[in-house]
């Protein structure tokens, strides 16, 4: 396992159960996209073959997942059934719900499509496409920094809500009994066409590497 992401906010990690080496919690920044601007576009490959953009879903409230398969805080949301518990409300109320694999061939979570597909299939994860951006293009455009880090955006195309998907920073499925979500009630007031009440929160999770920028 890669542990090489490293910890912020110790205090705060360690008192919640959190793995030590492995929790990187990040603040807004400022190359993040600001709340109630236009979400970056992005055109991806999804594991399937197709090409999928963001504009393409124009009309609909869109929530992305940025994931990596190998980091316990992801695989805690998926063993507990949370993050597909999630994906089902979104396909059922008409939300396009996009995972998005930013790791490059050599880093933790790089999947081929034909693993990517596997992935889903074994752990009954429902997202409407799941998007592989090998090169960091969406993961820099959007600044997401680990996994998993949530970002909802409306149907005119704005950003609504990004960071964690709840306030448990740990790796421990246990946490998640108690957990308040940050998802459920931002795609809520996104489809009732309110205003988020807690739009911007720390994403906690497993550093994103992305491959090196190139000009």
């Amino acid at each position: 396992m890669d542990r090489r992401a490293f910890l912020t906010g110790a205090a705060v990690a360690t008192a919640a159960g959190a793995v030590p080496g492995l929790l990187q919690i990040r603040p807004a920044f400022a190359a993040a996209p600001a709340i109630g601007s236009a979400a970056p576009e992005f055109q991806l490959a999804s594991a399937t073959g197709e090409t999928v953009s963001l504009a393409q879903f124009k009309g609909k409230v869109v929530v992305l997942e940025w994931t990596n398969h190998d980091c316990p805080f992801v695989r805690k949301h998926y063993n507990g059934d949370n993050m597909q518990a999630l994906q089902r409300e979104a396909r059922d109320q008409g939300v396009v719900w996009l995972t998005i694999v930013s790791s490059p061939a050599g880093e933790q979570g790089h999947v081929t499509p034909a693993e990517a597909v596997s992935l889903s299939q074994s752990r009954k994860a429902v997202p409407a496409h799941v998007l592989l951006d090998p090169k960091g293009t969406a993961g820099r455009a959007y600044a997401a920094q680990v996994t998993p880090h949530m970002y909802v955006i409306d149907p005119q195309g704005q950003l609504r809500y990004m960071g964690a998907i709840d306030d448990k920073p740990s790796a421990n499925p246990e946490s998640l009994k108690t957990a308040a979500n940050y998802v459920r009630p931002a795609m809520a007031a996104v489809l009732a066409g309110k205003t988020v009440d807690t739009p911007v929160t720390r994403a906690y999770g497993c550093t994103i590497k992305l491959a090196p920028q190139t000009t």
